[in-house]
C-alpha cells in the first residue's frame, strides 16, 4: 500500500467526489432540517418553492413555545442546562479516570495488566443497549428512599452509566498518548525526588494536551447525543428527549421541532469545525498498543 504522500495527486479528486456522494444522504438531510427550521413549513425536498422564510419558529424555541395554539409551554432554557449538566458530567469523569488509568497501564507493569487491556476492549464491545437491563436492575438497588434525592441521584446515575460506556476506549487512547512520552522525562522528575501521582499530574498531563482535550470532546459529545440512558434513568428532560417526545406528539409544531434539531446540532457542529486536527491527533495518538 502507497502512503498518502506518494499517491498520486490526479487521483485526489475522485476520492473527493467519492466521498461527496457517499455524504450526500447526510448533508441533504441536515441541510432540509436546518431550511425547515427557517421556514413556515417542513422542507422535505429539492423544490424552491416549499421553502417560506421566517424567523417564528426559533423565538417560539426561546420562549418556550413549542405549539402554535394551546399555550403550550415548556423551559427551553432549563432542557438545554440539563443537557448541559449530563454532557460535562460525563466529560468530567471519563476524563479523569482515562487519564490515571492510561498512564497506570501505560507506565506500570503490574500483574494482570495484559487481562485488564484485553477485557476492557470485550467492555468497548458491549453495545449499551445491550446492558441497560443490568444497569437498571442497579439502579432500582441503589434508588433513595427520599424523594429530595432522587433528582440528584437521577442526573448522577446517568452520568455514570453514560461514562462507563465511554471510559474504556479512552482508557486505550490516553494509554497511546502515554506511550509516546519519553521515559526520561518521567525518569527526570522522578530522580529530582517528585512522586508518581506528581510526575503523572506537573510532566505528563501537560505533555499530552491533545490527547486530554480529544478525550474530553468526545465524551462530552457522547453526553450530550445520548437518549437511551438518559430516557431511561433521568427524571427530566434533556434536549434529545424533548425533541423524541414532541415528534410524534398532536399539538407540535414540525418547523419549530425542526428549529429545536438544529439548536441541538450546534454544539457538535461548532466542535468538528474548531477541532478538526485535535479530533484527527486523538485518533492517531491513542492508537498505539
Amino acid at each position: 500500500m502507497r502512503d498518502v504522500e506518494a499517491r498520486p495527486k490526479r487521483y485526489e479528486w475522485l476520492i473527493l467526489l467519492a466521498l461527496l456522494l457517499a455524504s450526500l444522504p447526510l448533508i441533504v438531510g441536515f441541510s432540509l432540517l436546518m431550511l425547515s427550521s427557517f421556514s413556515t413549513e417542513m422542507v422535505t425536498n429539492l423544490d424552491p418553492g416549499s421553502f417560506h422564510f421566517t424567523l417564528e419558529n426559533w423565538i417560539n424555541l426561546f420562549q418556550g413555545k413549542i405549539a402554535t395554539t394551546g399555550g403550550i409551554r415548556v423551559n427551553i432554557w432549563r432542557i438545554t442546562l440539563n443537557t448541559l449538566i449530563v454532557a460535562l458530567g460525563v466529560a468530567g469523569v471519563v476524563t479523569l479516570t482515562s487519564t490515571m488509568a492510561g498512564y497506570s497501564l501505560s507506565r506500570i507493569d503490574f500483574k494482570g495488566r495484559k487481562t485488564m487491556m484485553v477485557l476492557l476492549l470485550v467492555l468497548h464491545a458491549f453495545p449499551g443497549v445491550a446492558l441497560i437491563v443490568g444497569v437498571y436492575l442497579l439502579y432500582r438497588l441503589t434508588f433513595p428512599e427520599s424523594t429530595d434525592f432522587v433528582g440528584l441521584y437521577s442526573f448522577l446515575y446517568v452520568i455514570l452509566a453514560r461514562a462507563a460506556l465511554e471510559i474504556p476506549m479512552s482508557i486505550w487512547l490516553m494509554k497511546g498518548f502515554f506511550d509516546t512520552v519519553p521515559w526520561e522525562f518521567e525518569w527526570s522528575g522522578i530522580i529530582d525526588g517528585a512522586s508518581r501521582i506528581t510526575v503523572w499530574r506537573k510532566i505528563m498531563l501537560p505533555l499530552i494536551k491533545p490527547g486530554i482535550l480529544s478525550v474530553a470532546l468526545f465524551a462530552f459529545l457522547a453526553g450530550w447525543q445520548d437518549i437511551i440512558y438518559v430516557r431511561t434513568f433521568l427524571i427530566y428532560q434533556t434536549l434529545a428527549t424533548f425533541i423524541e417526545a414532541n415528534i410524534e406528539a398532536e399539538y407540535s409544531h414540525m418547523p419549530l421541532i425542526a428549529a429545536a434539531g438544529t439548536f441541538y446540532l450546534l454544539p457538535t457542529i461548532i466542535f468538528f469545525l474548531t477541532a478538526q486536527k485535535l479530533l484527527l491527533q486523538g485518533y492517531s495518538g491513542g492508537i498505539k498498543g
